[in-house]
């Protein structure tokens, strides 16, 4: 009896950690979701910055760490707040023409990373796998009266906002 509570609460923790990573659940009548369209190139997303390319070239992850120490608060202070309402989306992540693989990671502001609270009630979703030209879906469902931020940790960009209402 023992064995089959713990591989009971063994599939009810992995469901909810299911749940808090991916941020979605699956339902049959559930409403389509919204498609955010994102593009990135060298240590920014495009449309965060108001479609602006600023024309770093990089070559790896070090060169968007240096770019960012110079020019990233400055730029994150200028970007657009994506301002939704709330409801399901795809986040639409394309990498157009940086040379290394990309990622996407879109959680509550104030999500710490290796919190295992957090990682069973905030939401986070996260990716890679985003070669050069590739384009990746991330589906999450956002919540009214809570902030995201999303970034790419691969492409390091700034921590862009979302605000929910």
């Amino acid at each position: 009896m023992r064995k089959e509570a713990l591989m009971l609460m063994s599939t009810i923790l992995l469901g909810a950690i299911s749940i808090a990573t991916t941020g979605t659940v699956s339902s049959a009548t559930a409403q389509e979701a919204t498609i955010i369209n994102l593009t990135q190139v060298g240590c920014q997303f495009l449309e965060s910055e108001n479609d602006v390319d600023h024309g770093y070239v990089t070559k790896s992850a070090d060169d968007c760490v240096e770019i960012n120490g110079r020019t990233g608060e400055q730029r994150l202070a200028e970007a657009r707040v994506l301002d939704l309402p709330p409801g399901k989306y795809i986040f639409r992540v394309e990498n157009r023409n940086v040379p290394y693989p990309l990622g996407f990671w879109l959680r509550e502001h104030d999500y710490q990373l290796g919190n295992p609270i957090h990682l069973l009630t905030k939401t986070s979703i996260s990716g890679g796998g985003l070669n050069i030209g590739t384009t990746l879906d991330y589906e999450v469902e956002l919540e009214a009266g809570t902030q995201y931020v999303y970034s790419c940790p691969l492409n390091p960009t700034p921590n862009y906002s979302i605000v929910v209402n």
